[in-house]
């Protein structure tokens, strides 16, 4: 198979904003009836003049900083000319020889390797209505447009072709999602808050570019999905020609839509209502706003906690679960926190397809605290999380309702001697060499003990009674 090439152009929506890129529009559109937030500006209509939205420039230098960019001295607005019934002025308001920034990087690890993927620039532009299909885009009798979201704040990343497969895409766009969280410059729960498209081709051949991808596994399955398509042509002898498709997630396909346009189909030209301006003499105050970004955290935990490299790399993949974190760990022994934390609580928000606000940090710390003390076991700890998660409550209550407080090895004992004079057919199989034996013996006790028994005394227990 031919090497592939994959270039990526994210659009991050600049949704934290009170206002949209060219008026005074709020952004809280979208929870909203269709067309109930756009203004003469935003709409088009003649003899409007656009105004730009000097904290979004501001946003957006930040973002460009934080992805190690070079911050361009002058910067300017183009009409970028196309017709889709999405974009009502007939073009869209972006940027073109002269964007916010060039020249950035972002290390992505891909199987413990670190590798640089180069951001080509980073460019300003004005979000497009949205457009519904009835059905499928290919097969639709008609859309519906809804503007509520024409002339919102959107910051283009472009990259250079450096990622090479389908999962590098993924994980890139993570680890982009996970800095743009931390700076708080996008919520990415909110719909089409960061749409992609991914360029890819097979070596010396033609692109396609896949448009408006809303997820990122969806960038994964989509980029899976046009390897397969183009090395099956290259394998008829069919050319691939440039396009642009669209990744119907339903389907798992990609679909044609258009031979590909190139720049000039656009016909850049100034934007007259807007003219040039410096950006430079503000980069100096935004970098002080600039927080702790995912790598630097990753480090300073390591190094102030001692907690080991993966941990820190679970918890600061969220700046939620990061926070969390450092709440319990001024609390209780970091280690232990990292460990419960990164390991089994994010396991069990992940099974309910929750996030980390749906758990309370007080509420891990008074059952660390009990598993510290010894007065609850292991298992205990895990029932009592998914009690809360699945049913509400404090843990003291669930550890009374549930009966979850850890039994004296004195009880323990007992229950031993009565669960192998219960199974004395296990026991036979021990004794004649099967290890398999013990683990049904100790599931034994765990059951009549509903898991308050500590399984290493129990372990010890059985092997002494059976004379090992």
């Amino acid at each position: 198979m031919k090497d592939v090439i994959i270039g990526l152009e994210i659009h991050i929506q600049l949704n934290k904003l009170r206002s949209k890129l060219f008026c005074s529009c709020s952004t809280k559109y979208h929870d909203s009836e269709p067309d109930t937030h756009t203004c003469p500006v935003c709409l088009g209509l003649p003899g409007t003049l656009p105004v730009i939205n000097r904290k979004a420039v501001d946003s957006a230098i930040k973002v460009a900083l934080a992805l190690n960019c070079e911050i361009e001295e002058w910067t300017m607005f183009y009409r970028k000319n196309y017709y889709y019934p999405d974009l009502v002025k007939g073009f869209q308001i972006s940027q073109y020889d002269y964007p916010i920034a060039i020249d950035g990087k972002i290390n992505i690890e891909i199987e413990d390797v670190e590798r640089e993927i180069r951001i080509k620039r980073v460019h300003m532009e004005e979000d497009p209505g949205r457009l519904i299909h009835v059905g499928t885009i290919d097969r639709s009798r008609y859309s519906l447009i809804d503007y509520n979201r024409s002339g919102m704040a959107l910051l283009e990343v472009v990259t250079e072709p450096d990622l090479r497969t389908p999962k590098e895409a993924r994980i890139f766009l993570n680890k982009l999602k996970n800095i743009l969280e931390y700076l708080d410059v996008f919520d990415s729960s909110l719909e089409g808050s960061l749409r992609s498209d991914a360029n890819i081709s097979l070596a010396g051949g033609a692109r396609a570019e896949i448009k408006n991808i809303s997820s990122y596994k969806g960038v994964e399955k989509a980029l899976l999905f046009e390897i397969v398509r183009q090395n099956n042509l290259v394998r008829r002898g069919v050319k691939v020609v440039q396009e642009t498709r669209h990744f119907d997630e339903a389907r798992g396909v990609t679909i044609s839509l258009r031979t590909k346009e190139g720049e000039e189909d656009y016909r850049y030209f100034p934007e007259q209502d807007l003219v040039p301006f410096t950006i430079l003499d503000r980069v100096d105050d935004i970098k002080k706003t600039l927080p702790e970004l995912p790598d630097a955290k990753r480090k300073r935990f390591v190094l102030k906690y001692g907690i080991s490299d993966n941990h820190a790399k679970v918890l600061i993949s969220e700046l939620g679960l990061a926070n969390f974190f450092e709440i319990v760990a001024t609390e209780l022994d970091a280690k232990l926190s990292a460990t419960w934390i990164a390991d089994v609580l994010k396991g069990e928000l992940n099974y309910r397809d929750l996030d980390i606000s749906a758990f309370s940090p007080d509420h891990i710390i008074q059952i660390l605290q009990m598993l510290e003390k010894d007065k609850i076991t292991e298992n205990g700890a895990v029932q009592i999380i998914r009690t809360i998660m699945d049913e509400g409550g404090k843990p003291s209550e669930i550890v009374d309702r549930k009966g979850l407080l850890k039994i004296e090895t004195d009880a323990s004992e007992n229950i031993v001697l009565l669960v192998l004079e219960e199974n004395p057919a296990a026991v036979q199989d021990y004794l004649g060499g099967k290890e398999e034996s013990l683990h049904y013996l100790m599931g034994q006790v765990m059951k009549k003990t509903r898991g308050r028994a500590d399984p290493n005394t129990v372990s010890e227990l059985l092997k002494k009674k059976l004379g090992c």
